[in-house]
């Protein structure tokens, strides 16, 4: 690695109108150990980019005559591959639109930070550059794997899961997982599917759903005969949903987890096309005694009345609510809403993202009935699963601590 490289890797481009925010900011990006470069105008910040490709990008979203979101498209119109982080102190709306926006582009964008902006939040944004690596997504970096590997991965058995655990609010149990696919490769080590799903062509997709599945349902099987008997979430794609080989392949496998109860999750804009769930292949996944949960519901835009004629059995909160969940109103609100939608519908409500435990309570008295995120647990190995259900609820274990009984509503 050249100095050059190693430059633009500690580097930080800053867009603020404001001098004394931006030397606020450039102070505590130093503590952290990044450099930067402070730009008032936006054909400044493009220059910096273009000549020197940091690692990061931190800007405003409104500054002089321009703003933020045009200056997204600018961003991915010159091929930046780094990160983005917006800074704003406009109402919450605005900055959701700004980042969805910043990742249909195909930028990296970081959480945002309101102004004034905090070390301790600024250190928890930065935590994915740490390692000092090139960003993942970024051209000039080589890709982590070739297509004709991920043949080879299958025929040689790279492929695992990982399980985030997912709990029932009213007891505090573990109660079901969801099934993550890693590939262990033998040179990059364990990948997350970011970094090698969209290599797939159609059939090796199909293959890997396949595999999963397989995986899947021979560890819930040991889980049984260890004498846990778990929910098992697998997520799949809107072809995978329309296959007819789909239901006899979890039909065949599941007779050896002994009926294990089985959810599909698809995500809520594939779920809500008209000839998805309402097709023959997801009615008869349901009369097989299968589940179908929309995952990352509210993100989209759904048809209620739609909603009430699919063989829906779950509804997960996206995570981009329930982590804002005790500070902003609006997020507190949708939450509820859909927490109320899930009980009148007669479906279990998933909260995604739970980091912080004090919104427990919160999420139980809105209706959610179960709770996954990394402040709970975090994905981890097939065998470390029960060794998590004989330890002590991380909400027990929260309970405990306030003083408050498992399951009770304040």
């Amino acid at each position: 690695m050249n100095d050059l490289t190693m430059q633009a890797q500690r580097l930080t481009v800053v867009l603020e109108e404001d001098p004394e925010a931006a030397a606020t900011l450039s102070l505590q990006l130093r503590t952290l150990g990044m450099e930067s470069r402070y730009c008032r105008h936006g054909q400044h910040l493009i220059g910096e980019v273009m000549a020197r490709r940091p690692q990061l990008v931190i800007m405003a979203l409104e500054f002089g005559q321009q703003d933020g979101i045009s200056m997204l498209r600018r961003l991915a119109e010159c091929g930046y591959g780094g990160r983005v982080l917006l800074l704003s102190g406009v109402e919450r709306k605005i900055v959701r639109i700004a980042e969805r926006l910043g990742q249909a582009l195909g930028l990296q964008m970081l959480a945002s930070l309101d102004k004034p902006m905090r070390l301790i939040e600024l250190r928890e944004r930065l935590e994915a550059l740490s390692s000092g690596h090139a960003p993942l997504d970024d051209p000039a970096a080589p890709p982590p794997c070739r297509i004709e590997e991920l043949d080879r991965a299958f025929a040689r058995q790279e492929i695992t899961l990982h399980y985030q655990p997912q709990f029932e609010l009213a007891s505090g149990r573990l109660s079901g997982v969801e099934a993550l696919v890693r590939w262990a490769h033998p040179e990059a080590g364990l990948l997350v599917p970011g970094r090698f799903l969209p290599l797939l062509t159609p059939d090796q997709n199909r293959h890997l759903t396949r595999r999963v599945l397989q995986l899947a349902l021979e560890d819930a099987a040991r889980w049984r005969r260890a004498g846990l008997c778990l929910s098992l979430s697998v997520n799949v794609t809107a072809d995978d949903l329309m296959c007819p080989e789909l239901l006899s392949l979890i039909s065949e496998e599941r007779c050896s987890a002994g009926d294990t109860p089985v959810v599909l999750e698809i995500t809520e804009t594939a779920a809500m096309e008209d000839e998805l769930l309402g097709s023959e292949v997801a009615a008869r996944l349901h009369l097989a005694g299968l589940e179908v949960s929309v995952d990352d519901f509210g993100v989209g835009f759904s048809s209620l009345a739609r909603l009430q004629l699919l063989p829906i059995s779950e509804l997960k909160v996206d995570r981009s609510f329930v982590s804002q969940l005790l500070e902003d109103a609006q997020d507190a609100a949708i939450v509820e809403a859909v927490a109320l939608l899930g009980r009148r519908l007669g479906i279990r409500v998933v909260a995604e993202g739970v980091e912080d435990l004090a919104c427990l309570a919160r999420l139980e008295r809105y209706g959610c009935t179960h709770v996954q995120g990394f402040g709970l647990a975090r994905p981890m190995p097939a065998s470390d699963i029960l060794a998590l259900a004989g330890a002590q609820s991380p909400m027990r274990a929260s309970s405990v601590a306030s003083g408050a009984s498992p399951g009770s509503t304040p």
